[in-house]
């Protein structure tokens, strides 16, 4: 399974990538128009040393007269960053600067501007055309002084390039503090919490998002709150009509004639396993509901009470035995009430001899005695409409009921058979969620 990505990662990422990439293309654009703009710089003092250095050169005699050939002395010691020669019009070297190298103007230079080899070179002639001065330049200059200006203004760049990602993630992780604030407030809520979002300085783009959950939650807690006034209806429509239909079979069982009586009689149990029945689908209707966690803990243990002293009232109360502790959850009273009722009905129907009722901090458990069911049945029961292997009439639903309950609120019902450290028997347990430890 791959790992979820983050958005301030990719953000950091994206924008940093991108800052670097647009900061080296900005570098080699300037080295370019660096290169270009210091060619033409060193072009222009070329041209104009050679122009200005020609007549000089030449000033020692008569136009007329050729200039003997010579080198011409130094005047200091240092190194020259530009030599020279002046031809005559048949191309004979007749003047050279100190520093001057044969194989450097090994051959006529054309007029103008032209690179040979590592030098750069200007040509320049006089009015009359006799002489002509070649003045070279090593490349090398050149390149020097484009490298210590682009180093000059790299450099500092290098150094703060580091710290770009380091801004780019804390400024990252400003901007979305707030998204970061609403989605643990969206995390924090719960099924029964449908209050609107209470994030505050939302930016712009986040709030349609932040309207979006609210408008959901105010759909959510009109669908819940349509849901249990279906419950409830139904609930009292469903009884009347079938305790009235039950109270008219009953009334016919006792005005038949004993020919018809035993009918009657079957018609009652059949009202009676309706009524059930419908009982039993309003309680899986309120099960797969949302409307089984509490908004605050709530002792389940006198509601516990309740739902034994009832059980006990019935044909097999007789069974019961049970163990009630306390115990504190964010549970329903009525969804705990149902979930209780459900476990035990199921054990009392269905097993065999006692029935142990149990509640305490590990949650409750209801135990049976009776032959072990086999894996595949055990891991069946808990769906709708699954039965045992047993001879009692049942709906199939309680399992399915206390299924839907435990997981709507986040508890996990466990089912065991045989009972661990027997060799027979049915567990029930409904375990509620452990506290987290800090």
């Amino acid at each position: 399974m791959s790992r979820p990505r983050s958005l301030r990662r990719d953000l950091a990422l994206g924008l940093s990538g991108a800052i670097v990439l647009l900061w080296t293309v900005a570098t080699l654009s300037a080295a370019y128009v660096v290169r270009e703009e210091m060619d033409e710089t060193f072009d222009s003092a070329l041209q104009e040393t050679a122009e200005r250095l020609l007549p000089l050169a030449l000033s020692g005699g008569p136009d007329d007269t050729a200039p003997a050939p010579r080198r011409i002395a130094r005047a200091g010691e240092h190194g020259e960053n530009l030599t020279w020669v002046v031809r005559d019009a048949e191309g004979t070297v007749r003047l050279w600067s100190p520093d001057a190298r044969a194989e450097t103007f090994a051959r006529p230079v054309p007029a103008g501007f032209s690179t040979a080899g590592r030098h750069r070179f200007y040509a320049v002639s006089d009015l009359s055309g006799r002489w002509t001065l070649s003045i070279a330049e090593p490349l090398s200059n050149r390149r020097e002084a484009v490298r210590e200006t682009l180093v000059a203004f790299v450099a500092p760049m290098l150094l703060l390039l580091p710290l770009i990602p380091a801004l780019v993630v804390w400024r990252t992780r400003a901007s979305l503090a707030r998204l970061g604030d609403l989605s643990r407030e969206v995390q924090g809520r719960d099924e029964t919490d449908l209050r609107p979002l209470a994030t505050q300085g939302l930016q712009v783009e986040l709030l349609p998002l932040r309207d979006a959950v609210d408008r959901l939650m105010a759909r959510l807690g009109r669908a819940i709150a349509a849901e249990r006034g279906f419950t409830a209806n139904a609930a009292h429509e469903l009884r009347t009509p079938m305790a009235a239909a039950l109270a008219q079979a009953q009334r016919l069982i006792a005005e038949a004639p004993e020919a018809l009586r035993p009918r009657a009689e079957r018609l009652e149990q059949e009202l009676k396993r309706l009524a059930r029945l419908a009982a039993k689908l309003l309680d899986l209707s309120r099960a797969e509901g949302a409307a089984v966690l509490a908004e605050t803990p709530q002792d389940l243990a006198p509601i516990l009470e309740i739902v034994v002293d009832e059980a006990r009232e019935g044909p097999e109360g007789h069974r019961l035995r049970h163990e009630i502790g306390a115990l504190e959850a964010r549970m329903d009273p009525d969804a705990f009430a149902i979930l209780a009722r459900n476990l035990i009905e199921n054990a009392l129907r269905h097993g065999e001899g006692a029935v142990e009722v149990t509640l305490g901090q590990e949650g409750l458990r209801v135990t049976n005695g009776g032959p072990a069911l086999a894996p595949d049945l055990l891991a069946r029961i808990p769906q709708r409409f699954a039965r045992g292997t047993g001879t009692q009439e049942g709906s199939g639903l309680g399992l399915a009921i206390a299924a839907g309950i435990t997981r709507g609120a986040g508890w996990r019902l466990a089912l065991a058979s045989p009972i661990p450290g027997r060799p027979d028997g049915f567990e029930a347990r409904a375990i509620p969620p452990q506290p987290r430890i800090a």
